[in-house]
């Protein structure tokens, strides 16, 4: 593929076919301001050249390790003059991955501790709990746990002769686990595989999986955001100072 020179004009289509996109995106991004902006021929056509090129490319790697929303704010930001926002933006982004994977590990090895020992009774009063102990115990609602109930993370026994919920020293675990799992961002059907493969194998070997597919979710992610970022840093020097 010929890259156009600088002095080289280009129109929405030349432009499209240059970066694998449709006119229609390429006239898109310029009115969200994803690139710089573009003079007008005679026509009326915009007038792009490899300045534009290299803001779509720029845009393209970003929104891969960033999302679609950092990466549009951050362009918007450099072509509006306001380096430093854009640079406070990815910094934001870089700091919110960190803080996925501090709590992600302090999360794996909570669980790989609950999961590796007996259930804990030791703040159990009784060999069973109702749920309002429970909830106590554990610093959530007792909505909560009725909620984890209703879609099977947590099977409580009822009692014959009242119904109300009694919670073995098995559920308050699975509770802990529950919660823990949920402040680490786990979603119902995640945990849900967690559980089973617990109770299933009596092990936390499935724990062990998910928690290395996230691990590995989070390295691809930030790969992604160093490649974003060394475009980024490519279009900044390709357009050279503000102008003004």
């Amino acid at each position: 593929m010929q890259v156009p020179s600088e002095d080289r004009a280009l129109r929405p289509i030349d432009l499209a076919r240059l970066t694998g996109l449709s006119t229609q995106q390429i006239r898109n991004y310029a009115d969200a301001g994803v690139l710089p902006p573009a003079p007008r021929a005679p026509s009326g056509y915009r007038r792009f050249d490899a300045t534009h090129r290299e803001a779509l490319l720029a845009f393209r790697a970003l929104a891969k390790g960033f999302g679609i929303d950092t990466a549009r704010a951050v362009m918007r930001a450099v072509h509006e003059g306001d380096l430093p926002r854009a640079l406070a933006l990815a910094d934001a982004a870089h700091a919110a991955l960190h803080d996925e994977r501090t709590s992600l590990r302090a999360a794996g090895e909570a669980l790989e501790a609950i999961a590796a020992g007996e259930p804990d009774t030791s703040a159990l009063p009784h060999a069973t709990v109702r749920i309002g102990e429970v909830a106590s115990l554990l610093g959530v609602r007792t909505s909560a746990l009725r909620v984890w109930e209703s879609v099977g993370l947590l099977r409580p026994e009822r009692d014959p002769g009242t119904g109300y919920r009694r919670y073995r020293p098995a559920d308050v675990r699975d509770a802990r686990m529950i919660r823990m799992l949920r402040q680490g961002q786990y979603r119902l059907p995640q945990i849900r595989f967690i559980l089973d493969g617990l109770r299933r194998e009596g092990s936390g070997e499935a724990l062990r999986e998910a928690i290395a597919r996230r691990q590995a979710d989070l390295d691809r992610r930030s790969l992604a955001m160093l490649a974003g970022a060394a475009r980024l840093h490519h279009y900044l020097d390709h357009r050279g100072p503000p102008r003004g």
